[in-house]
């Protein structure tokens, strides 16, 4: 059986197995239900007159969202890929409600949310989501990154799963990614996909009858330190002292 370590730098991603138990998952959904109510004209949440589809910000909104990432299951497998100085930067929420899917083309997560935006060489494409300032960092910025992705209900065929391109995170332009057939990621509720932000990935729409795939979306970073004098947004460490 492959090593999710041997996996995550052959394909650039893994999927690690119940690192929440399904304690833990009715546990995380009941907070995420709380933060809902109690955030519902924030435009961090977004709705669009239905069930929340999806969240940015939840460092802020939510914050005791970074203690998934402090699971024993995780924690591990995080620090031994980033190094002891790792901490979250950015958590993102996804779902696709019933009678309310999306789908997501193919791309590479190449923002990055900042303190403020300061020109320079190193970061382009300023941009603002939900009030925050993001750029597109470079390479050497997103390799030092991992994703985890927290699954609060099973990923299956119909409630549109992650799809990837093995091997695809050493490439930064999606048009230098080798011709690799794409692979749907299943799990099962309780279960965390690591991904590299470079690795090309996309979200086909749910059946009819599916039902919830409600995702926690933790980008962490190996370092809290930026290049050309740019600050994290938010940088919570993994490890607090």
């Amino acid at each position: 059986m492959t090593d999710w370590r041997e996996q995550l730098d052959a394909d650039g991603f893994a999927v690690l197995a119940g690192v929440l138990s399904p304690a833990e998952v009715a546990a995380a959904l009941a907070e995420w239900a709380d933060v809902c109510r109690a955030n519902a004209a924030d435009p961090s949440i977004l709705a669009n007159d239905g069930p929340a589809y999806g969240a940015r910000n939840l460092l802020q909104l939510w914050p005791g969202v970074v203690d998934l990432a402090r699971r024993p299951g995780l924690l591990g497998p995080l620090l031994d890929a980033l190094g002891p100085a790792a901490g979250v930067v950015r958590v993102l929420f996804f779902d696709k409600p019933p009678g309310h899917s999306w789908a997501l083309p193919w791309h590479k997560d190449y923002n990055v949310a900042v303190a403020e935006h300061r020109g320079g060489q190193v970061f382009t494409r300023p941009t603002t989501k939900a009030g925050v300032p993001h750029v597109v960092a470079p390479a050497a910025v997103l390799c030092g990154m991992l994703t985890a992705r927290v699954a609060l209900d099973d990923v299956t065929e119909a409630n549109g799963p992650l799809r990837v391109v093995p091997g695809s995170h050493r490439f930064y332009d999606s048009g230098q990614d080798e011709a690799r057939e794409p692979v749907a990621v299943h799990c099962r509720a309780g279960d965390v996909v690591l991904m590299r932000p470079l690795l090309t990935h996309s979200s086909g729409h749910s059946t009819s009858d599916a039902g919830h795939r409600r995702t926690v979306h933790l980008e962490c970073a190996a370092s809290p330190e930026l290049p050309d004098g740019y600050r994290w947004h938010t940088f919570v460490p993994l490890t607090p002292e």
